[in-house]
């Protein structure tokens, strides 16, 4: 096995471990209940509705490293066979990237953005607000949440299938999946963040636009066309006026929405120049497999991403074979009332 694997102190198989074997819970994805509805959501849901089942599958799947126990439950049968698959596939293989591995970084990075955002503002207590939180699992999984009113912010039948979720693994009997909310609150927001109101009932929901906040937007910028992207950064950044913010998203350049330009639409090569122009402050740009964004996940050097991080990233094609420089950049930024352009 190839050396992205040999880091155990970072959560990944020693060498001689194999990975771990896929054993669903059973008694839970069984129910009548929790099957019906994934049965539902693998027929009706479009692209991107279903990307929150794939994410959660990902997350479940990297449990070496993420300790989420409720995302098998929100992934569902299918995307975690689908996933698991990749993922013997490529070790079989010997790939120097095994699947998941961007997602199981992107979900480490911004936990541990947020829990250092929280522990800068004083005594703590800052909102969260997860604009297309799908099936995240942070309200029940983070202790540095334990102060914070959270807010998650997606389409209704996203929202109502975790909650149908969360009551069916409440109820079981399988205490390994039982709910446990570690937020100090949590509200689900039923908005579509294409229109225009989705703020509005953000605040109806209890959100205070003067007390401080951490906006998180992972995995949802880029599915979003240009000009609704947009509207949504500029009205965190006009939060900037009112009160201490913190913006932590992803963003892809275009080469990366090339991979599947049907379902990729948003992108920004310099994300970095792009927030400051908004009214963002102190903007941090990281990539994958830099010292804030690797977790010991990423050990070979001549993996995709170590190679990425070598070229300058004006440059649109891999010199070596040509293929598309697809690039993910995590950003943090912040802004507060205080804080004038320098």
């Amino acid at each position: 096995m190839n050396n992205i694997m040999s880091n155990h102190e970072n959560g990944i198989p020693e060498d001689n471990k194999p990975w771990p074997e896929l054993k669903l819970p059973e008694l839970l994805l069984n129910s009548g209940t929790v099957r019906s509805l994934h049965a539902a959501i693998e027929s009706e849901w479009d692209l991107l509705r279903r990307s929150a089942c794939q994410t959660a599958a990902g997350r479940a799947l990297w449990k070496q490293a993420i300790n989420d126990p409720l995302a098998e439950l929100f992934a569902g049968e299918t995307h975690l066979k689908s996933i698991y698959e990749k993922i013997k596939k490529d070790l079989l293989n010997n790939a120097r990237e095994i699947s998941g591995v961007i997602l199981a970084i992107r979900t480490l990075w911004f936990d541990s953005k947020l829990e250092a955002a929280l522990s800068s503002f004083d005594g703590g207590g800052a909102q969260v607000v997860l604009l297309g939180a799908g099936m995240d699992a942070r309200s029940y999984r983070l202790s540095c949440l334990k102060q914070s009113s959270v807010f998650e912010v997606d389409f209704p039948e996203v929202l109502d299938a975790k909650a149908t979720i969360l009551e069916a693994a409440a109820n079981s009997k399988d205490k390994n999946h039982h709910p446990i909310l570690t937020a100090k609150s949590l509200s689900r927001v039923a908005a579509d963040l294409t229109e225009d109101n989705w703020l509005e009932k953000l605040q109806i929901s209890g959100f205070e636009p003067k007390k401080s906040a951490v906006w998180i937007l992972e995995g949802i910028l880029y599915y979003l066309s240009h000009s609704h992207a947009m509207k949504v950064l500029k009205i965190i950044a006009e939060n900037c006026n009112l009160t201490d913010t913190v913006l932590l998203a992803d963003f892809m350049n275009k080469q990366a929405t090339t991979l599947s330009s049907s379902t990729f639409h948003f992108y920004c090569d310099w994300p970095d120049q792009l927030l400051p122009s908004l009214g963002f402050f102190d903007v941090k740009l990281s990539q994958i497999g830099d010292p804030d964004a690797h977790f010991g996940l990423l050990q070979d050097p001549l993996n995709l991403f170590n190679k990425l991080r070598n070229l300058p990233r004006s440059i649109q094609t891999h010199p070596d074979d040509g293929t598309p420089c697809g690039r993910l950049y995590l950003l943090q930024a912040s802004g507060s009332p205080n804080q004038t352009s320098s």
